[in-house]
């Protein structure tokens, strides 16, 4: 290979090193229902890369994570009612119940929703849209503590 063309890819292979950062904190615990955590998370993250993503994960079965409606808090509780009707308690074909009537359900949820979120990292500041914000879907009528693991990659 020409020796000009190593210099080119040794000059792109060094502009595109990834720094990998990795921490896990635990949100507050909260009752059952879509909360707005944006500010919360942002607390506990290092300072952010130029450019990069961010990908949390919800160490949980019974809770989810999302990004949606961060202004009017009405859509938290829509969401709320739109997935208590979808998945409901109770229902005479569960089997996993030991844990109480909120168990299964919520295992369901999470498993709608999932236990992830990748968002984009720009000018050093989680690039969400004007009105999205992070929501801890909370699946239990309490379910505590809620442990969150952050990936951050970036430049």
């Amino acid at each position: 290979m020409p020796r000009v063309l190593c210099n080119i890819y040794q000059r792109i292979i060094l502009t595109v090193i990834i720094m990998w950062r990795q921490i896990e904190f635990a949100l507050r615990g909260r009752r059952n229902g879509f909360h707005l955590v944006t500010e919360e998370v942002l607390g506990h993250l290092p300072e952010l890369p130029e450019v990069g993503l961010l990908n949390l994960f919800i160490k949980h079965t019974s809770a989810a994570l999302t990004i949606n409606e961060n202004a009017d808090p009405d859509v938290r509780v829509d969401m709320k009612s739109i997935f208590d009707r979808l998945v409901r308690e109770r229902e005479p074909y569960y089997t996993h119940t030991m844990e109480g009537d909120d168990d299964m359900p919520a295992h369901a949820k999470a498993s709608i929703i999932g236990q992830s979120v990748t968002i984009p990292i720009s000018g050093g500041r989680l690039n969400l849209g004007t009105w999205q914000g992070i929501y801890l879907c909370e699946l239990r009528d309490y379910g505590g503590p809620r442990k969150i693991v952050a990936t951050i990659a970036g430049e």
